[in-house]
């Protein structure tokens, strides 16, 4: 009996360190899934790596898409207008010029792109900046039809406004100034005098060189010829426009010195009636 006891309880006690080992080699692979499962290191680095990634996505596709935009050249030849070098152009303030080159200068830390415009006669040089040379006022030549049409004003009878000579003396110098080729003409008609008409005063003998000048330039470089050939062809186109009479004369001075302040055009009688 005691044998069997002591056998029994080794039998016993040997089952279970057995058995701890296999309750501990069972709760082994239990506690490594949890660990596993219960370390969440693992995802929220993998939810900042997916996060950089895409925060980092979002500035390449914005330079992707910023980086067709080249358009550059456009911007220029609208700017310049179509304006070349060695072209002649008409620069209201100054008549005809011819533009030398079109250079870039830094002024007061900003880059610009400048037409350098020589203009021969009056021996100057204007720069003009390329985009604003539709508030200038700046343009081509006048196409041979308008040309035409400016020719054909001079033969027309000459119109006086019935008010005061500074006023009139304003009006001549905006249509002179303003480029445009029939009104140049316009004013080179109304002040013009024959020979047998009148001398002009001071003031219109000024004007009417002026926009005789302005004429004949831009002329001459349309249709090829030398200034002075524009202005024989002027002359002789004012010739074929009915004269002024001295009565109509008188009347003009008249108003001229008068304070009449009505405005209205008085078309000029023919030295015939």
């Amino acid at each position: 009996m005691p044998n069997k006891t002591a056998r029994t309880a080794a039998k016993a006690t040997g089952s279970k360190p057995a058995a701890s080992k296999a309750s501990g080699s069972k709760a082994a692979p239990k506690t490594a899934p949890k660990t596993l499962a219960k370390s969440p290191a693992h995802k929220p680095v993998a939810q900042k790596h997916a996060a950089g990634k895409h925060v980092a996505h979002k500035p390449t596709a914005k330079a992707v898409a910023a980086a067709p935009r080249i358009e550059e050249p456009k911007k220029v030849l609208t700017q310049r207008q179509g304006f070349k070098t060695n072209e002649f152009v008409v620069y209201p303030a100054h008549g005809v010029g011819q533009i030398l080159a079109i250079e870039d200068q830094e002024i007061a830390g900003a880059k610009l792109e400048l037409f350098v415009i020589n203009f021969i006669k009056d021996k100057m040089t204007l720069r003009v900046p390329t985009a604003k040379v539709a508030n200038v006022g700046m343009r081509k030549l006048s196409e041979p039809v308008l040309v035409k049409k400016a020719l054909e004003t001079l033969k027309g009878r000459a119109r006086v406004k019935r008010t005061m000579w500074s006023r009139r003396a304003q009006e001549y110098e905006a249509k002179i100034n303003s480029g445009d080729i029939v009104a140049i003409a316009e004013v080179v008609r109304d002040l013009y005098r024959s020979e047998s008409q009148p001398e002009q005063s001071y003031s219109e003998r000024q004007l009417y060189e002026a926009a005789l000048d302005r004429l004949s330039r831009e002329i001459a470089v349309v249709q090829h010829v030398t200034e002075t050939e524009a202005v024989k062809e002027i002359e002789g186109q004012l010739a074929k426009s009915p004269r002024r009479g001295a009565k109509a004369e008188v009347e003009a001075e008249a108003d001229a010195d008068g304070d009449a302040d009505a405005d209205g055009d008085t078309a000029v009688a023919d030295e015939a009636a």
